[in-house]
């Protein structure tokens, strides 16, 4: 563990004192915290964390240390990380190196030895914020003036920045049911991994693919990953999904997938106060009445009426799933003729580092390709 000084000061002027962790240096990004007690792996490899500087609420991280298994992308994308006692040594079978190895050698800034509660009451409060760590500088005047230099999340179009480059295969396993186009916003591994289980060939294409160029791979339904930044500013994906919407094609989105499908029904997105990030989030889905704790990382949401259907060119779009923490909206579904026609939830259901409550819903999709073809 390093011993040099670290200095976290936040766009209000808050300022906490720790020590280095990971990467010496500077960086900023906007403040979140996530309150998942396990599954940092998961969270520090997932392309939503791109311009965010990560707060761990559970006080003592890195137990576990760093294997080669359970990336969720090929690198660590968060800006920052923020925890109270990291784990002076790791200790778990499959560990090859600890969390603090990995995070200087992908040169990500940290600090440790703060109060992470003081920390994330105070976000609770105010709203998360932009924020800057730095073993570079101890004056906070100083690194106050650069991170109000720092563009804000609202307005961040952030897709670019993570999707793959080209296209690639994830072929079914077993017998192949049908054939999904998933776009990468920023998608997690095991989320094609999901999929495929499923009997489906997943053809995993770049953001910026065109509704001409899905239909080439002869799909039978068009899944829309998660991701970072503004829904707001994804301008082409959503363009494309309303060609999907439009050809009748079977649609299932996840976390920003969700936001991009309300956006394209016509419904507003707006930016949370702190957002929900963690694997303890509970989730009533309003059709079994079933609640389920689930995986978040988000920091927008989909602006829809809870108590009734709202019409839309594409059909009748209903609220499927809601938080029990906040009634914000956790899903959506899209009826056209007494058909499901396409699916949404803000959730991951993906959820390597678990819970599992939510997984069924590959296998609803699944299922939606099936009697589509079928039919």
């Amino acid at each position: 563990m390093s011993s040099l000084p670290a200095i976290l000061v936040l766009e209000d002027g808050r300022v906490f004192r720790g020590r280095s962790f990971g990467a010496a240096g500077e960086t900023f990004g906007e403040l979140v915290f996530s309150t998942g007690m396990s599954g940092y792996q998961e969270t520090l490899t997932d392309p939503s964390y791109r311009g965010q500087v990560v707060l761990m609420t559970a006080p003592h991280i890195g137990n576990t240390g760093w294997n080669d298994e359970d990336d969720e992308s090929g690198r660590i994308w968060v800006q920052g990380l923020i925890v109270r006692d990291p784990a002076p040594r790791p200790s778990n079978w499959r560990s090859r190196r600890s969390l603090d190895e990995e995070l200087a050698r992908q040169d990500v800034v940290g600090i440790s030895d703060i109060d992470t509660r003081a920390l994330t009451r105070h976000v609770r409060d105010r709203g998360v914020m932009r924020v800057g760590i730095s073993t570079e500088t101890q004056d906070p005047a100083l690194l106050l003036a650069r991170v109000l230099e720092q563009p804000t999340m609202a307005g961040a179009d952030l897709v670019g920045d993570v999707t793959t480059d080209s296209h690639y295969l994830v072929p079914a396993v077993g017998q192949r049911r049908a054939t999904v186009v998933a776009v990468d916003l920023g998608i997690k591994s095991m989320t094609p991994v999901q999929l495929a289980a499923r009997g489906l060939d997943v053809h995993v294409v770049p953001a910026h693919t065109t509704f001409e160029q899905i239909k080439g791979y002869a799909p039978d339904g068009v899944f829309f990953s998660n991701g970072p930044g503004d829904p707001a500013s994804a301008t082409g994906p959503i363009a494309v999904l309303e060609e999907v919407l439009a050809s009748g094609l079977p649609y299932f989105g996840i976390c920003f997938g969700n936001q991009l499908f309300g956006r394209a029904l016509g419904l507003d997105t707006y930016k949370l106060k702190f957002g929900h990030r963690g694997i303890n989030q509970p989730v009533i889905d309003r059709t079994t009445g079933k609640v389920e704790i689930t995986a978040h990382n988000h920091g927008f949401a989909v602006d829809a009426p809870l108590d009734r259907a709202t019409s839309t060119r594409f059909g009748e779009v209903t609220v499927s799933h809601v938080c029990l923490n906040d009634d914000v909206v956790e899903g959506l579904e899209l009826h056209r003729d007494g058909r499901l026609l396409g699916f949404s939830v803000q959730y991951h259901p993906e959820a390597a580092a678990g819970p599992h409550d939510a997984n069924y819903l590959f296998d609803r999709f699944a299922d939606m390709l099936s009697a589509g073809k079928d039919a």
